[in-house]
């Protein structure tokens, strides 16, 4: 769906995003204020979220870690937007789910095509995607957007859901972080590889038993074992 939430409390940039989103075929709804955002959110359904870090009221950092503990919108594309351009405020955003990051003053063409690249992941993942992957005790169902462990339901953002498949259809050859990049966020930037490690990092957390079979080669990238425990 091509429809936008702008979640930002200064007039100036909402303009600015709106202007462009708005040129590039998207519709905009802006809010200023994090309660607000979800309120929008629920009540009306949206292809994507460019969120504001600092907000007045509930931040953008709750926002998304509210956004994605609810089930109807956990796979909602997330662009954290902020002035903070320091490298741990960004591993912040991007471990409470926001799929990516882009620091102020910014150019809103570069805006426009990361929310696309990110978009069109996620139509991708969410088609036809094939059969079933099983390794073990891990299933991934790419039609239903599904991933299991001994049967359990495990919760995985559409970005760690991307890079898990990616992983596992890879069947143990290594991915440099480059590779991942492009194929599950569709770009590639200097800083981006460290978008990887943190995701790597989640799943490893949210799927302990693959934790070991999850391999870090060194610089190079990942590969995960097709040895199931």
């Amino acid at each position: 769906m091509r429809r936008a939430l702008v979640v930002e409390d200064d007039p100036d940039i909402v303009e600015l995003i709106t202007h462009y989103l708005t040129a590039d075929g998207f519709e905009v709804e802006a809010v200023a204020e994090g309660r607000r955002a979800l309120d929008r959110l629920r009540a009306a359904r949206f292809g994507a979220v460019v969120l504001d870090l600092q907000l007045p009221g509930m931040d953008g950092l709750r926002v998304c870690t509210e956004i994605r503990r609810d089930p109807a919108l956990r796979l909602l594309p997330v662009i954290m937007l902020t002035a903070r351009g320091d490298e741990a405020d960004r591993i912040v955003g991007l471990e409470v789910g926001a799929d990516d990051y882009v620091v102020k003053p910014f150019s809103p063409k570069e805006l426009v095509a990361r929310l696309r690249a990110v978009m069109r992941r996620l139509e991708r993942d969410s088609g036809d995607g094939g059969s079933p992957v099983v390794s073990g005790p891990l299933q991934l169902d790419p039609g239903r957007h599904t991933v299991t462990w001994e049967g359990r339901p495990v919760h995985l953002t559409a970005k760690e859901f991307g890079l898990l498949q990616a992983l596992l259809l890879a069947r143990g050859r290594v991915l440099s972080r480059e590779t991942l990049l492009e194929g599950v966020w569709g770009y590639s930037y200097a800083e981006g590889t460290r978008t990887v490690d943190v995701h790597v990092r989640r799943l490893r957390e949210k799927l302990p038993g693959l934790a070991e079979r999850l391999i870090t080669v060194k610089s190079l990238g990942y590969r995960l074992s097709t040895e199931a425990g």
